[in-house]
């Protein structure tokens, strides 16, 4: 794996490595094994803000792993 060297803006920076997963994450991930992570923005059920300073920001996704691994009857492909 290679490396990735961060230019040096600050003083923690200036000797920082760290990994570059371009070889690693360069597909896309499968589509039916995402979900859209729904965000709260602070509130609760009843739509009361109960958190400040809580909201916008960047999209997410999360991806549904199967940690157990018990199905069976299928057959499956790595890519």
């Amino acid at each position: 794996m290679a490396l990735k060297k961060f230019k040096p803006v600050t003083a923690g920076t200036r000797w920082r490595i760290g990994n570059a997963y371009a070889e690693v994450t360069t597909n896309v991930p499968e589509k039916s094994l995402l979900e859209t992570k729904k965000r709260t923005g602070g509130r609760n059920t009843s739509g009361h803000m109960t958190m400040r300073y809580i909201g916008g920001g960047h999209k997410k996704k999360y991806r549904i792993i199967d940690f157990k691994r018990n199905k069976k009857g299928f057959e499956a492909t790595v890519k």
